[in-house]
């Protein structure tokens, strides 16, 4: 049995040391028949890295390392090019000084390598140079790598005037790739963000941007076939569709795939399933933009946005929603043409992230993060017991453990999308299936939740005080007067219908009223 490859991203190690790789060297050669210039954007920990590497050890002419891959009898092993690999990943970059020593240091250690010795200029002339001279050196055109372009703006993306400084100055070097064609062979960088053609690459605007081009959709994560195939071993008692519903989902357009970093540790772990890829990062930015916009959480279940809005933002122009598909936390579920302009729907990719995701939501919305889990607990326990007045209970006490300073520092109860957030954030976080907006041939239901044989059609309504309850347009009325409960009674399933009424003068649930559909 191989060995599971966590945290190494060095293709020879994978490779001599016995762990497991799955072969995606086929895209090193339809890449280089194809192009020069790439660029690739993915989530983090999703093996942008390896690539990479793999990249490098292909142009060295590392054949021994391909024995058995699709590239062995693919690619031509007499040719060896100089190879200059960039990357930021390592800590943090905070400012300007700890860029440009991370630039000398990258220098040093090229110069040191190629044994050559570079003039004590800036480092864009410094990068001129070096490509000038391997190129001369070795008489073979340069292969120019570079990991987490975009990872000194990323630092200090709360910080505009720095994140502004480190763009500019990374703007800059980069400008030499395009001047230097001529001495090129192959360029590929990588990241998490798209940053847009003006403000980082209008010195290098002949890259190719393969993110979303579905011929490359699969060029990093694992495929179905690829769980099934190579983990089969590891694999004999679990359940496929339940690793399916919680891992897979990430899609570019083309076949869903897995985060490797997830598959990995959940076989590592013996099969358990717990948020292994979400926990390797904190969505806290994110949550200052919710904040910023006063964002209404269900319409996370809904997201369409412009091919231009997906593909690229900046640091002085971030869209939440962009955010949140370059970072993995939404994936591409339909892609659609309105008139000349291509539109696409963005979900979820999986249980993980819907989960973690209004799990770290929660905290933002009700500071209490100790009562959390009692509640989630309580909300689930009544849910699954088809216990609509336990439910009721379960709620009011939720509202009535927000921090009344949550209230009074932050005013976000008075906005209008607040308790329906929190509600909706609470229920995602227990990872059940539920559909915000759920469409129906009379209308909109706000919220419709699934466990097992049960079903729940949820309506809410903001109310000033508790004697605005006396409307006579209450939820449940509504619910019933639109006969939302039609699309789901044919099911031979438990319906519920709950009309929740929410009180801004009380803080709470001020009207609580349900009814079970009679199935004919």
């Amino acid at each position: 049995m191989k060995k599971l490859p966590i945290g190494i991203s060095t293709f020879r190690d994978i490779i001599e040391e016995g762990y497991v790789y799955i072969d995606k060297t086929f895209f090193v050669k339809k890449l280089v028949d194809s192009g020069r210039y790439y660029f690739l954007s993915r989530p983090r920990r999703f093996g942008k890295s390896l690539f990479l590497d793999t990249l490098k050890s292909a142009f060295e002419g590392k054949k021994e390392l391909f024995k058995g891959l699709y590239l062995e009898n693919h690619w031509d092993w007499e040719a060896e090019y100089p190879v200059i690999k960039i990357s930021f990943g390592a800590g943090l970059l905070r400012n300007r000084t700890e860029l440009d020593q991370t630039f000398k240091a990258m220098f040093s250690r090229w110069e040191e390598k190629f044994d050559i010795k570079l003039a004590d200029l800036n480092y864009k002339e410094n990068f001129k140079e070096l490509i000038e001279k391997l190129y001369h050196r070795y008489n073979q055109k340069v292969v120019i790598l570079v990991d987490e372009y975009d990872k000194p703006i990323l630092d200090n993306i709360t910080d505009q005037n720095k994140a502004e400084e480190m763009r500019e100055n990374l703007k800059n070097f980069y400008s030499v790739i395009k001047d230097s064609d001529a001495c090129i062979k192959f360029v590929f960088l990588t990241g998490v963000s798209k940053f847009s053609k003006v403000s980082l690459f209008s010195g290098l605007n002949n890259l190719e941007d393969i993110t979303l081009n579905r011929d490359y959709s699969i060029i990093c994560g694992y495929t179905q076939n690829d769980l099934e195939r190579e983990f089969a071993d590891r694999l004999q008692q679990a359940d496929l569709n339940e690793i399916k519903k919680w891992y897979n989902g990430y899609n570019w357009l083309g076949e869903s795939v897995y985060n490797p970093f997830d598959i990995l540790l959940f076989l590592s772990n013996n099969c358990e399933f717990r948020n292994y890829w979400f926990e390797t990062g904190s969505p806290a930015f994110l949550i200052k933009l919710f904040k910023k916009n006063k964002y209404f959480i269900p319409d996370l279940e809904k997201v369409e946005v412009s091919e231009s809005l997906l593909g690229s933002f900046d640091v002085d122009f971030i869209e939440l929603e962009t955010l949140l598909f370059q970072a993995g936390y939404l994936t591409i579920k339909k892609q659609k043409r309105v008139g000349p302009r291509l539109k696409y729907e963005l979900e979820y990719p999986n249980i993980e992230v819907q989960y973690s995701l209004n799990d770290y939501i929660l905290d933002y919305l009700i500071s209490d993060p100790v009562g959390k889990s009692r509640h989630q607990d309580a909300l689930y326990y009544s849910l699954e017991a088809g216990d609509p007045e336990r439910l009721h209970s379960a709620m009011k006490l939720l509202f009535a453990a927000i921090p009344y300073n949550n209230f009074s520092k932050s005013r976000i109860h008075e906005y209008e999308g607040y308790y329906a957030s929190v509600i909706y954030s609470y229920f995602a976080a227990l990872g059940i299936e539920l559909i915000a907006e759920d469409v129906t041939n009379k209308g909109r239901i706000d919220l419709t939740l699934k466990l097992d044989d049960k079903v729940y059609i949820i309506e809410f309504k903001v109310a000033e005080n508790s004697d605005d309850d006396k409307e006579k347009d209450l939820p449940l009325q509504q619910i019933k007067k639109k006969g939302y409960s039609e699309k789901y009674t044919d099911k031979q399933k438990s319906v519920y219908l709950i009309g929740i009424t929410f009180s801004k003068k009380e803080r709470n649930v001020s009207s609580f009223e349900w009814e079970m559909v009679e199935l004919k």
